[in-house]
């Protein structure tokens, strides 16, 4: 063999060719079009058979209330960073809002059609009729009826229907329409649409079931499928899906639930206005017996004396008395407040209930601003404990800052407490010192002065508190929502998300190319046989001197009985490329060794036939069978092998015994021999170097036929006799 390709830089190089591989896949194509059929089909039918799912939406604006600056001014600020807008964290808490358990719950608990869902049952589908079902179900709440638990009907004609209940004992019961049912487990009456003829409902299409769906779970089901998203990273719309396989059941939902979310948003403004009547209500109760009492009391005295009008010098002293006691009534209504805020702040965690001091003539900047943080405060803690759990980090800084401006905003409120209660004091004062002026006058003067003063202050009061609450009455009467509904959810704007029928067919063609693509490739990935001659012309530099064909012929000896086949004519072409190898030979004779690497490659039958070829050229040619170890040359010749090359180096029998001549002219034969109990040292054996040159002298060509080189060291022991090896390569 040739050292050369030890050498081959080349040898493990794995190319790629695209040319075969293509063959490969153009050969295969039946099972490209059985798999795409298969796939195309399979696409169908989930198209066919499976539920649809549809997306319905709508659009909600949210107010920026916090947003001061004018729009274009804004968006340059922010996007130069120097401000940094709130839009953001308004729309979070709205989406947090809008995903509250609290507010799912109320939407749910305002739609009665989803306290049952009715399905009609087909043959491979069964579909919910959403206000689509020929009868409905009433049910008594007051029974414990078990949820999830299906209830079949099969409507018989417009009086009678068949009850199915597994749950109860596996029921199956004659039932009529209006007649109420009542177990362990449900209590409910099945009652006819009017206008409903079963007659016209096909038999086929009689069958159905309902089932009373539990609350909790409908609620948890709809807050996992509500998807909110802005429509823009700098718009304070927002969109709210849901997806569903009954649109209107869906569009029902959407809708309700923003109706919720627009009424809770408009009764929390209004809860303001609510908190500021109900304060002044009780300020009014509370004044209006004094009041009562001062005016019949005014009267009374009145009558008595019959005293109409009093002095000048007691009217001035009555008109300043009346502008402090003026003032004294404001401070009294601010006095009150202000304990009353001191006293909320210290029973209630909830600023929802709370009375704003503006709403009652309290105009002080630091109040409002503290009072606004807190709310805003327990707001973001509010939306924290939706999306968030309690031990998160942000959480804690919401309650910390709460802690603080709380304590800041008790700590103002005490401070202007005292100073109201100081400044009604310098009032009650200044009232005494004008009471002074009044001693000058008449007793009857003087004392009808101190009860009109005292019928003033509380008319007084209770004139102011008559108007606030007429201004907080206004305020709630003209408060509108924050938010707006842009577009409600409708039928006509659903979309079909699944299933998606192009998407289907093309992922089904797709898979139909890949899968047997895959396979192809992963069978040629893992084909360690020899397939093609260009596998073996990229991994080693030793020329090929010929490609035999497969020998359809039940004759080994081909070159011999068919000369003119196609086989034939491939051995005339290897010994014609063997001439080539060796184009300066001198030696009288050429030895030619041929094995390949295990059994069953051809290589006995490539030995018969390149010793033949030689034969046909006159050539005396001697084929030897030197697979000592499983002789099978012999049987091609029809030659028996009790004598050969084994008895002849063992000493068994001469030379001119075991040379035995062929039906073929110019053709002699060595065959094997019995199996020896020590091949490979036969082989290695002077004897055996003799043979070889004896048999240089008496042949021109000798055509050895060796073992398998990858089973046994012989191959390589006979190898040195010999001018040319041939390795025989066996396809697949």
């Amino acid at each position: 063999m040739e050292s050369s390709i030890l050498n081959n830089p080349n040898q493990h190089n794995e190319n790629i060719d695209i040319q075969k591989f293509l063959f490969k896949v153009f050969a295969n194509w039946y099972w490209f079009a059985l798999t795409i059929f298969i796939a195309i089909s399979i696409a169908y039918f989930i198209n066919r058979y499976s539920d649809p799912v549809y997306k319905l939406n709508s659009f909600v604006l949210i107010q920026d209330k916090e947003n001061t600056l004018s729009g274009g001014i804004e968006n340059i600020l922010e996007e130069q960073g120097i401000i940094r807008r709130t839009r953001k964290k308004i729309v979070e808490n709205e989406i947090a809002t809008l995903k509250s358990y609290s507010l799912v719950k109320q939407a749910i608990n305002a739609l009665p059609e989803f306290t049952i869902s009715y399905f009609s049952v087909g043959r491979i589908r069964t579909v919910e009729r959403y206000k689509n079902c020929p009868f409905y179900v009433l049910v008594d709440t007051l029974h414990p009826n078990e949820y999830e638990v299906p209830i079949h009907i099969k409507l018989l004609n417009n009086t009678e229907y068949i009850l199915q209940i597994d749950k109860d004992k596996v029921l199956n019961k004659n039932m009529k329409f209006g007649q109420w049912y009542e177990s362990n487990n449900f209590k409910f009456c099945v009652l006819l649409n009017e206008n409903q003829d079963i007659a016209k409902i096909h038999p086929n299409q009689r069958q159905f079931f309902f089932v009373f769906k539990n609350p909790t779970n409908q609620i948890k089901e709809y807050r996992n499928k509500i998807n909110i998203a802005t429509t823009d990273k700098k718009s304070t719309v927002i969109e709210i899906s849901t997806t569903g396989l009954v649109p209107q059941k869906e569009v029902d939902f959407i809708n309700t639930l923003l109706n919720v979310y627009i009424q809770n948003g408009l009764l929390e403004k209004n809860q303001i206005a609510q908190n500021t009547i109900n304060f002044i209500d009780e300020q009014l109760s509370e004044i209006t017996d004094s009041l009562s009492q001062n005016e019949n009391t005014l009267k009374t005295f009145r009558q008595n004396y019959n005293l109409i009008d009093i002095s000048k010098e007691g009217s001035a002293l009555y008109e300043k008395l009346t502008e402090a006691q003026k003032q004294k009534s404001e401070l009294l209504v601010k006095k009150s407040y202000l304990e009353y805020l001191k006293n909320y702040l210290h029973q209630n965690n909830n600023l929802s209930q709370i009375v704003i001091p503006s709403s009652l003539g309290i105009n002080d900047p630091a109040l409002m601003e503290l009072i606004r943080q807190l709310i805003d405060l327990y707001q973001e803690k509010n939306t924290f404990l939706i999306t968030a759990t309690e031990k998160n980090p942000a959480y804690e800084a919401v309650l910390n800052k709460i802690a603080q401006t709380r304590k800041l905003l008790l700590e103002n409120n005490e401070m202007l407490l005292r100073s109201t209660e100081i400044t009604i004091s310098e009032i009650d004062k200044n009232i005494q010192l004008i009471e002074q002026g009044f001693k000058q006058l008449p007793a009857t003067e003087k004392e009808y002065i101190n009860i009109q003063r005292r019928y003033k202050l509380n008319d007084q009061i209770y004139t102011y508190l008559l108007t606030k609450r007429a201004e907080a009455g206004i305020a709630k009467a003209s408060n509108i929502p924050d938010n707006k509904i842009l577009d409600y959810a409708t039928t006509e704007t659903k979309v079909q998300i699944s299933p998606k029928y192009s998407l289907n067919y093309m992922i089904a063609i797709v898979l139909g190319l890949l899968i047997p693509l895959i396979i192809l490739i992963l069978i040629d990935f893992f084909n360690t046989t020899i397939n093609d001659i260009s596998e073996i012309e990229n991994k080693i530099k030793i020329p090929i001197i010929g490609v035999i064909g497969h020998n359809y012929k039940n004759i080994d000896f081909v070159v011999f009985s068919s000369p003119k086949s196609t086989i034939a004519e491939s051995f005339r072409t290897i010994r014609t490329n063997i001439q080539y190898l060796h184009p300066d030979n001198e030696m009288p004779s050429h030895i030619i060794a041929i094995t390949s690497t295990i059994s069953e490659e051809g290589k006995t039958f490539c030995a018969i036939n390149i010793a033949s070829s030689y034969a046909l050229l006159e050539k005396k040619t001697l084929l030897m069978g030197l697979d000592l170890r499983r002789p099978r040359i012999h049987e091609s010749l029809n030659v028996p092998n009790n004598i050969g090359i084994s008895t002849y180096l063992m000493g068994n029998t001469s030379l001119e015994e075991i040379i035995l001549p062929t039906s073929q002219e110019h053709l002699f034969f060595i065959p094997t021999g019995p199996v020896p109990p020590n091949p490979a040292e036969l082989l290695e054996s002077k004897k055996m170097q003799q043979l070889i040159q004896k048999l240089r002298n008496m042949f021109e060509i000798i055509v050895i036929d060796t073992p398998p080189v990858a089973l046994v060291t012989d191959a390589l022991l006979i190898s040195r006799f010999s001018d040319t090896n041939i390795f025989v390569i066996r396809q697949n």
